[in-house]
């Protein structure tokens, strides 16, 4: 019975984070910045701070994405969750806010992270916390 109930929890978690890439536009593709946009690598557990895992912090993408009631709505993508000067339309590849789930992929690709302010460690994102290579609940500081 113990065994049943870990299997439901582990697959409820991996569908999740897939529903959850899946309604976003290029949600399986949201380049991970710590290793630059050349670096090839994406940022899998987009709502979360760990670019790997889920943590129970989430980044204000998440927040906002969850105030929006999981749904990619007009609204939240012509916001700015991680205020960083661009929307989270612009960092999604969905620029003109035309994406549905469902639909054909966005014309454009993923530029950038909706929840992480970009470039990391500059200026603009001066008041944001977060730094790469963190893990679990230390990655804001």
């Amino acid at each position: 019975m113990l065994l049943i109930l870990i299997l439901i929890n582990v697959v409820g978690v991996i569908y999740g984070r897939t529903f959850y890439r899946d309604s976003i536009p290029n949600g399986h593709s949201v380049p991970n910045m710590c290793y630059g946009i050349i670096g090839g690598r994406i940022w899998a557990a987009v709502g979360h701070y760990d670019p790997d895992h889920h943590t129970q912090s989430k980044n204000p993408f998440a927040l906002d994405f969850a105030a929006a009631h999981h749904v990619w709505t007009q609204a939240l993508c012509m916001k700015d969750s991680d205020r960083d000067g661009k929307t989270n339309g612009e960092e999604l590849g969905d620029p003109h806010c035309t994406w549905n789930i469902g639909g054909p992929a966005p014309i454009y690709t993923a530029t950038g992270h909706p929840g992480i302010c970009e470039p990391i460690g500059s200026q603009v994102c001066s008041n944001q916390r977060f730094y790469c290579g963190c893990h679990d609940h230390a990655c804001v500081a």
